[in-house]
């Protein structure tokens, strides 16, 4: 098998076909070269191609990351600590952002102890702290 049509890829890697026509669109995946027919053939190679993308999507890398880690691959003067960096740089942000999801529960769970869950609505404890942001939440919140 030497190239691939839109559809057969989108099998063989177990995306949709959509998926494929936005990672073109976005410039993660090359535009292939057209058969006679009209249809796009990718190369074989394109299967592990977008085996990375996904596999970086899982761990957390937008589609702009995972095109610099793309061009990373094929850069003559790429390392692996160019790798390690862009790795540790997510590895930062994912602690942030736990940070703040651990805010906002608390937070949240303060705010539902607060709470009998019985009554009228007119004096619900939540809802009167959401409109007048009477709660520690994470800043920019």
């Amino acid at each position: 098998m030497s190239a691939l049509t839109r559809g057969k890829l989108a099998k063989a890697a177990q995306v949709n076909v959509e998926t494929l026509r936005y990672y073109e669109k976005r410039g993660l995946l090359p535009e292939p070269p057209r058969a006679e027919s009209g249809y796009r053939l990718y190369p074989v190679e394109s299967i592990e191609r977008v085996s990375f993308i996904k596999g970086a999507q899982e761990l957390g890398f937008t589609l702009v990351e995972i095109k610099d880690l793309l061009d990373l691959r094929i850069d003559p003067h790429g390392s692996k600590g160019d790798v390690k960096a862009s790795a540790l740089a997510k590895v930062t942000e994912i602690d942030e952002k736990i940070k703040t999801l651990t805010l906002m529960r608390n937070a949240l769970v303060s705010l539902a102890d607060q709470c009998s869950g019985e009554g009228e609505l007119g004096d619900c404890p939540i809802l009167e702290a959401m409109e007048t942001h009477t709660f520690e939440a994470p800043c920019g919140h």
